[in-house]
């Protein structure tokens, strides 16, 4: 037997702690939003994403969000991005290739433009919820100076208990299929250093979110 399966083995045989623990009778949120329709919690997404130092620009259709995007991207020739479809904003790739946009290889060096999608955004924290997978490469928001996330209203949630809540409705099968999750809430940040707060310390700079 290895040390390994040794370990393992006593590990498995040890007594698991708080098994005599009554389940939870009624689960309370963290962040109370009365109001849960759509217009609030747009308007309360907005709010805290604004918080967090996230720059959100609200087009009012799907046309005026494509330019939004192109803006943003700006003279970047080469951005790391999600594919299209699992970003859900029509006519993107055409709009990339008339503005000579090209989308590079996920594991690309000095790329400073990312470009993703949402699987949610959650109201009550003005956070991005993001799961990779084909066609979703991490890298795409983690890497790059400047990430741009496209949010469509229907994405919005009210919390993060709500997106738990539908992964359990679902046993966690969309869940477990992935290997990564990442909660985005602003732009990369510490104040480990004199408690003097640095944007970037080790990943984008700036957050845009494109909602529309």
């Amino acid at each position: 037997m290895s040390s390994r399966d040794d370990i393992l083995n006593r590990l498995r045989r040890a007594r698991q702690p708080f098994t005599d623990l009554p389940p939870i009778a009624e689960r309370r949120p963290v962040t109370l939003l009365p109001d849960q329709s759509l217009p609030a919690l747009r308007a309360r997404f907005i709010q805290e994403a604004e918080k967090v130092n996230c720059r959100v620009h609200t087009p009012s259709s799907p046309a005026e969000a494509l330019e939004v995007t192109l803006e943003l991207i700006g003279g970047h020739a080469r951005i790391l991005a999600w594919d299209a479809a699992h970003i859900g904003l029509d006519g993107l790739s055409e709009a990339w290739a008339r503005a000579g946009v090209e989308v590079a290889p996920p594991n690309s060096d000095g790329v400073l433009v990312g470009v993703t999608g949402v699987n949610a955004a959650l109201a009550a924290t003005g956070s991005l919820v993001l799961v990779s997978g084909a066609g979703r490469p991490r890298t795409a928001s983690l890497l790059p100076d400047r990430h741009i996330a496209l949010v469509p209203e229907r994405r919005l949630l009210p919390d993060l208990e709500a997106w738990l809540a539908l992964q359990r409705g679902d046993q966690l099968a969309d869940f477990r299929a992935h290997s990564n999750t990442v909660i985005v809430t602003g732009p990369s940040k510490t104040a480990d250093i004199a408690q003097e707060l640095i944007l970037g310390a080790h990943g984008p700079r700036e957050v845009h979110i494109v909602l529309w």
